[in-house]
């Protein structure tokens, strides 16, 4: 059985962690397969957009199989390190859309794998937590970084430091999730917004994602002098010309991604 299941289908790459018998727990050779995944991913002109799931009704991913990683860190990042191998949470640069749609447990290592997609959705039975304090560690991929990017720094902080875990409704009043909508609901949602980012001209999203993702790192001016620069690249395209033509014309632009 593989352990991720990975599927392209109209330009959305369905990304599946299938390890439902584990919590979708990755040992290494998952997070191996899923840094292949979203290498290819990043690459691959037939994908515009991914949704990250994990197979079954109890678990988006539990974080790093610990019984199978006993003898290592239960975190990634290390084992990527010396042999260049970067994912989705370190080092790969994706400026195609990501969502996540978060089922059951996302925990450790699940949960920095959902805060480096760029939307979330909750099923109402998910829960969150970065828990590898109470292991005596810290998350290693990238969870001290973006959770206190993406919600509050006290409630980051406490996260953090106690390895408490959230409920669905908890996380979206943080803006941890966006939407939290029933389990049967969750991967038809996920679908239907990626179906919604198919509208828009896909270099121009991924040049949004550029500028707000670099941006934020940057000086205003600087991020305004990005953002200068980004859009003169995406005047010179045939989508530019296409949609503004199809503006003109009144009709739905047929998007080629050049």
């Amino acid at each position: 059985m593989d352990s991720v299941i990975y599927e392209i289908e109209d330009h959305i790459a369905y990304v599946t962690i299938n390890r439902p018998e584990a919590y979708n727990a990755c040992d290494q050779p998952t997070y191996d397969r899923l840094a292949e995944v979203w290498a290819d991913f990043a690459r691959n002109d037939d994908a515009w957009i991914a949704i990250l799931t994990g197979a079954g009704d109890k678990a988006f991913c539990a974080g790093s199989d610990i019984k199978q990683n006993f003898n290592s860190a239960p975190q990634p990042a290390d084992n990527f390190a010396p042999a260049g191998r970067r994912d989705l949470m370190r080092g790969l640069e994706i400026w195609k859309p990501v969502i996540a749609a978060i089922n059951g447990h996302c925990n450790g290592g699940g949960l920095e794998q959902a805060l480096s997609c760029d939307i979330r959705i909750a099923s109402h039975n998910a829960q969150f937590g970065l828990g590898e304090v109470l292991l005596g560690l810290l998350p290693g991929g990238g969870g001290t970084q973006r959770l206190p990017r993406t919600i509050p720094l006290g409630h980051a902080l406490w996260m953090l430091y106690s390895g408490e875990r959230i409920d669905a409704e908890e996380a979206h009043r943080l803006g941890l999730v966006n939407k939290v909508v029933p389990f049967e609901d969750l991967l038809p949602t996920a679908k239907a917004m990626a179906e919604t980012l198919l509208k828009a001209g896909p270099l121009a999203v991924r040049a949004i994602k550029q500028a707000a993702i670099q941006g934020m790192s940057m000086p205003l001016e600087d991020g305004l002098r990005l953002e200068e620069h980004l859009f003169h690249l995406l005047a010179s395209t045939e989508d530019s010309s296409e949609g503004t033509r199809a503006f003109a014309e009144k009709r739905e632009p047929q998007w080629k991604g050049r």
